[in-house]
């Protein structure tokens, strides 16, 4: 079975799933979350590794809608605007929204599980925290879509 691939904006190496010994030092650009750009210092992309490096990854693949963008393989990405305009109840938006978050981010080999909170959902606008572990160990990613 060959693994799958990702293809996020900054592949940092890539491995097949498997133990975390046998995978490379994780490496990405930072991001600045509130602003929603990569950080660049003298004109080069500042360049994570670790845990910072996942973060990102994660944070931009809850951002990224899936499907939507050709360069990114179809692992790639979030399904969150499948929810848009569903005659779906409030709980079970909240419900599919958490799901969806957590298979985006459960397909990294660096992860090894997520778990969503919705903070809140105004109107379309929905906010949640993230609950990340990876190889490197546990992180929070906020995002507001």
């Amino acid at each position: 079975m060959s693994p799958r691939t990702l293809f996020p904006f900054f592949s940092g190496g890539q491995a097949p799933p498997a133990a975390a010994a046998t995978l490379p030092l994780y490496k990405d650009v930072l991001m600045d979350y509130e602003q929603g750009i990569p950080v660049f210092d003298g004109g080069e992309p500042v360049v994570v590794s670790g845990l910072e490096a996942v973060k990102s990854w994660a944070w931009r693949s809850i951002m990224t809608e899936r499907y939507l963008w050709e360069p990114f393989s179809w692992d790639y990405g979030c399904e969150l605007m499948a929810l848009v305009g569903q005659p779906y109840n409030s709980d079970t938006r909240l419900s599919e929204a958490r799901r969806y978050v957590e298979e985006a981010l459960t397909v990294s080999p660096y992860i090894t599980s997520a778990s969503a909170t919705v903070e809140g959902l105004v109107g379309s606008a929905l906010r949640l925290t993230v609950r990340v572990r990876t190889i490197y160990g546990e992180t929070e990613v906020r995002a507001y879509l």
